[in-house]
């Protein structure tokens, strides 16, 4: 049947059957000959094509470059609610501001320092964002589950998690190191980071029906350079979220989820003094190829990047922020 409404297509019913008995010669290989379009046909085309140069004759550079931006993989342009781990103070309250005053609303994090993260609220709101102070302890399970629960019932839907949160164990050399400070540093560290990222992508994922996000884990250069003499094991804690960084990336990749690492060295923060070591910043200055050490604003920069559509194309990515070190 299609050989017969190909011939009829191409040579007209009336000399169907004179085509018909030259095309079946004996002996003779047949191939259907090639389906002309009719005239109408190929003036739809032609017209649709006109009216596309048309339309891309009135667009300068900069139109055609915003559209071709605009087409970005579900979830990029996620402006949901971020939720920072242990944002009252040091980098995670610059991330905190940084990130509120870019248009997200913000869940400030806390474990402790409920001043300070009501500060943070503070000038969010001051400025015209939404956030909302949170207490929660990330190394267990249900305080973890509670704060996404406040968060999605105060904010709305999850777009962000930026997890900063983290303790040191104190200075200590491996010979000297407690398992009680080993055990606090992994629960915060490593299973707090990844129990955190479990409920982010239940509730961001597209395969789960939600509207993807970016993930933003905050490591650290000890977990290259070892961390020696002061800290191996919080080092080791770093390491690894970088390897965590990396393999949670590759697996939500598809579901509109990125997922990246910003790496901090030697910056101004409160963490040396209270380790005991506030000489620590100008002792381990000469050592950065920069000459000083990064603040924290510097450190939220990268992070806010990471968040945004800027970095649509990056996942599994561990940012170093640290002078060069």
């Amino acid at each position: 049947m299609l050989l017969v409404r190909s011939l009829c297509r191409t040579y007209g019913a009336r000399d169907f059957n004179r085509e018909f008995s030259q095309a079946f010669r004996p002996g003779l290989a047949y191939s259907a000959p090639p389906v002309r379009p009719c005239h109408r046909q190929r003036l739809r085309v032609k017209r649709r094509w006109c009216a596309r140069w048309a339309r891309m004759a009135t667009m300068n550079k900069q139109t055609i470059e915003d559209k071709g931006g605009s087409n970005q993989v579900r979830g990029e342009q996620n402006r949901g609610a971020v939720i920072i781990t242990g944002a009252s103070r040091g980098i995670g309250a610059a991330i905190a501001r940084l990130v509120g005053a870019d248009g997200f609303p913000v869940a400030v994090n806390f474990l402790t320092n409920r001043a300070g993260a009501e500060q943070v609220v503070r000038e969010i709101v001051s400025g015209g964002g939404r956030a909302v102070a949170i207490h929660g302890d990330v190394s267990r399970e249900d305080e973890i589950l509670r704060m996404f629960e406040t968060t999605v019932r105060e904010l709305g839907q999850i777009g962000g998690l930026v997890n900063n949160a983290g303790v040191t164990g104190g200075l200590f050399r491996v010979d000297a190191v407690t398992a009680q400070a080993i055990t606090q540093v992994l629960a915060t560290n490593v299973a707090g980071t990844i129990l955190c990222s479990r409920e982010a992508v239940r509730r961001m994922s597209v395969r789960r029906g939600g509207a993807g996000g970016s993930i933003v884990n905050i490591s650290s250069l000890a977990a290259r350079t070892g961390g020696a003499g002061e800290w191996v094991h919080y080092a080791a804690s770093k390491g690894a979220i970088d390897s965590f960084t990396v393999g949670l990336a590759r697996e939500v990749a598809s579901e509109g989820i990125r997922v990246n690492a910003v790496a901090p060295g030697l910056i101004e923060t409160e963490l040396h003094a209270a380790n005991g070591v506030p000489d620590r910043l100008e002792r381990l200055a000469p050592l950065i190829p920069m000459g000083r050490p990064g603040t924290s604003r510097e450190v939220a920069q990268g992070v806010l990047w990471l968040l945004s559509a800027a970095a649509s194309y990056t996942t599994g990515t561990i940012l170093e922020i640290g002078g060069g070190r």
